[in-house]
């Protein structure tokens, strides 16, 4: 009999630690090769992590809400080998995907060069540790950019495994360190203009759980207080850092597709017939959205700190609803080296994957611009959040047949065509009006221009 190390996998070139969320299986119990023994949650998704080999749960060594590093066996199997093995476990299936995206400030290898006018960026202090206390390069992470000296971090009381501080622990404890030096401050006569007033909304410490206690007594009337999941949680933390970090301008379009519609009517049956994929319309909107990024490279871009990094690949993230409600945006990697059947290939399998609990970590990470159709669900239009930390995202509305004015050599008539409106939020850091409506006017070119007799 042999023993089998599970060893806590890597999710993701930036992750350096996962939290245990449940053990499915205890000491003791029989385990088959690749099922599910535990659950576990990144910053960037939640997995299953199957078994490694058919044998008998001999040891865990870690409990449920321990902060576990990359690499530590987490458990011990006996299999039915004859010698002792080490196995880690690689891509596990995701259950459900986070949308909260903490990037580390690692120098990424396509960052462009001889960027005009960008200051260098302040140089970042680090927090290091002569002592047995361990902390996660998250949490690290976290303290060198809130200012967090190595006293005040030692001060912290930890809920991880040996008392370890957690990311949660960490912003507890600056959020509690801000409510308190507010309440320091001498009174000043507060401004009521609609500025100041959203300033310091964004600087209120998250409620305590005694104050939504208390918030929860004092509600009446025939109402249900529903506590929200943990996924949903991180995307409305998500959407409110996106939201502060980000100057959102939201610009839009009105886009004449009939020819586009017409060639679709046309082609999808022989096109399912031969690629044996749906043509649906998201693959022919971001297979323009592609050819537009490439004249407009700053729409494909992310930040960090002052420096803004061009990406070269074009990774495009697609946000698709979950059958729970939730929303997930997994990436079409180097989508711009795909032809249309490549395109409806990946954003079936893609869409799939998401709806089926089937996405994997590297499906969900590196993506440089954000394509969101709002028109499944039969919004006109709509003034998308952007996906931290890119620059922008596009937002498609529901197509609908409109009488509109067509301009001819002839004259203008009234013809019956197949309209959209497109929105497009993009970060004012970066992306000027005159850049952000330049490119949304390229993209509406594109579409109206669409061959109708192309192949595919």
């Amino acid at each position: 009999m042999a023993i089998v190390d599970l060893i806590m996998p890597k999710l993701g070139e930036s992750v350096m630690e996962a939290t245990v969320l449940r053990w499915n299986k205890k000491p003791g119990d029989h385990v088959q090769l690749d099922e599910t023994i535990l659950e576990i949650a990144t910053d960037k998704v939640d997995s299953d992590i199957p078994s490694p080999s058919t044998g008998i749960i001999e040891e865990v060594l870690f409990h449920e809400n321990d902060v576990v590093p990359v690499g530590s066996v987490i458990a011990r199997i006996r299999s039915e080998n004859n010698v002792v093995e080490k196995v880690p476990v690689t891509n596990p299936v995701v259950n459900d995907v986070e949308v909260d995206r903490v990037e580390t400030h690692q120098e990424e290898k396509h960052a462009i060069e001889n960027i005009p006018y960008v200051p260098a960026s302040p140089a970042r202090h680090s927090v290091k540790t002569s002592g047995a206390r361990f902390y996660s390069p998250l949490v690290l992470n976290i303290a060198a950019n809130e200012g967090v000296s190595l006293a005040e971090l030692e001060k912290i009381p930890g809920t991880g495994n040996e008392g370890r501080v957690t990311k949660k622990d960490i912003l507890q404890w600056i959020a509690g360190r801000s409510a308190s030096d507010r309440s320091a401050e001498p009174v000043k006569e507060l401004q009521t203009t609609p500025e100041s007033v959203a300033l310091r909304e964004s600087e209120v410490a998250p409620p305590t759980e005694t104050a939504i206690a208390e918030i929860e007594e004092s509600l009446t009337g025939n109402i249900e207080v529903i506590e929200m999941d943990r996924t949903r949680k991180l995307i409305a933390k998500h959407m409110v850092e996106s939201r502060r970090t980000s100057a959102h301008v939201t610009s839009f379009a009105e886009c004449d597709v009939t020819n586009m519609v017409l060639w679709r009517e046309k082609v999808k049956q022989s096109f399912e017939k031969q690629e044996g994929e749906k043509l649906t319309f998201t693959p022919l909107f971001i297979e323009a959205i592609i050819k537009c990024i490439k004249k407009y490279p700053w729409l494909n871009a992310s930040v960090r700190g002052e420096k803004i990094i061009l990406h070269k690949d074009i990774n495009i993230s697609m946000a698709t609803a979950l059958p729970n409600g939730n929303l997930i945006t997994p990436v079409i990697q180097e989508a711009d080296m795909l032809n249309i059947s490549g395109l409806a290939k990946k954003v079936n399998r893609l869409a799939d994957a998401a709806r089926n609990n089937r996405l994997r970590p590297d499906d969900v990470q590196n993506g440089t611009f954000t394509v969101t159709n709002v028109g499944n669900f039969g919004s006109l239009a709509g003034t998308p959040i952007i996906n931290q930390p890119q620059v922008a995202i596009l937002a498609i509305g529901a197509i609908k047949k409109r009488p509109v004015v067509v301009e001819t050599k002839q004259g203008d008539s009234i013809a019956i065509r197949h309209m959209v409106y497109l929105s497009l939020s993009y970060d004012h850091r970066i992306v000027d009006g005159s850049l952000g409506s330049s490119f949304l006017s390229a993209v509406v070119n594109e579409l109206e221009n669409f061959d109708i007799n192309r192949s595919f």
